[in-house]
């Protein structure tokens, strides 16, 4: 694959992968799963991927040709982009700010939902995640209250580490959601009988948003970044995303090529010209 063409994207926004496409690799999926196994750890400074490579881990028990193809995308995909990586950078607030989001029943299999997010502490990315849902949800409120539910989860985490670390936030943390439904169920304090079997969900997130911990606020699809981590993307979308993630290419090289990068801000007669 290092000689192979670059691809755009990781992931095509063609329907999610079924487990009975193509035909059972050769080898009993072996080198499947070790670049499986390689890419996962990738996913840590490179969360663009991320919900590729959920997808083809779903898989590894029993890969089919359709899904080698999928991860050889992602690969083709990073030949295009190897110098891309998360970036941290000083960042004068210190708010939380979550994104949440579901992809309702998008599994051909099991008919669950893929829930995505991402937390920002300032301008910085500090945590992320594609995975798919443990139980099937019978709307797409559900879904993406489930979601909800779990980036407030991973916040409260946050929260208590930072003050553990004697830096509180006294702020509260906001979680954007496109998912009007779940927005209204946050604050709404009525039970209803067809959200009965998601009480604990709405009792857990309604508790924090009326400690003033949490609030649920709506975002439309077009800046729900997101979406990146629960379907494919087209490309311009993706790509703004992406840059949303501070996934980029370095400012300046650090591998001798210093100087190459910055000499054409420097004048013609500089020493280094």
């Amino acid at each position: 694959m290092s000689l192979c063409h670059s691809s755009a994207t990781p992931v095509d926004t063609k329907a999610k992968l079924s487990s009975a496409d193509g035909d059972l690799l050769t080898d009993g999926g072996a080198q499947y799963r070790q670049l499986v196994g390689a890419l996962q750890y990738l996913t840590f400074t490179r969360s663009d991927i991320s919900y590729a490579v959920q997808q083809i881990c779903m898989h590894m028990h029993a890969p089919r040709t359709s899904h080698f193809n999928a991860l050889k995308r992602i690969l083709r995909n990073i030949k295009g982009t190897l110098d891309y990586g998360l970036h941290l950078t000083k960042s004068p607030e210190h708010k939380l700010i979550a994104y949440t989001d579901a992809d309702w029943a998008g599994c051909p299999n099991t008919r669950r939902s893929t829930s995505g997010y991402c937390v920002y502490l300032g301008d910085n990315l500090l945590s992320w995640s594609s995975k798919r849902q443990p139980t099937i949800s019978r709307s797409s409120a559900e879904a993406e209250y489930r979601g909800v539910a779990n980036v407030v989860s991973e916040t409260c985490w946050i929260r208590n580490l930072l003050l553990e670390l004697h830096v509180p936030t006294s702020i509260a943390t906001l979680v954007y959601c496109d998912n009007v439904s779940a927005v209204y169920l946050s604050c709404n304090p009525v039970q209803h009988q067809r959200t009965k079997h998601i009480e604990l969900d709405i009792h857990f997130v309604r508790e924090h948003v009326t400690r003033g911990q949490v609030r649920v606020s709506h975002i439309p699809s077009l800046y729900q970044v997101a979406d990146i981590f629960t379907k494919g993307l087209p490309l311009m979308l993706f790509t703004d995303f992406r840059n949303s993630l501070n996934i980029r290419p370095p400012t300046v090289s650090t591998a001798g090529g210093v100087l190459t990068d910055i000499s054409s801000k420097l004048s013609p007669h500089h020493p280094y010209n």
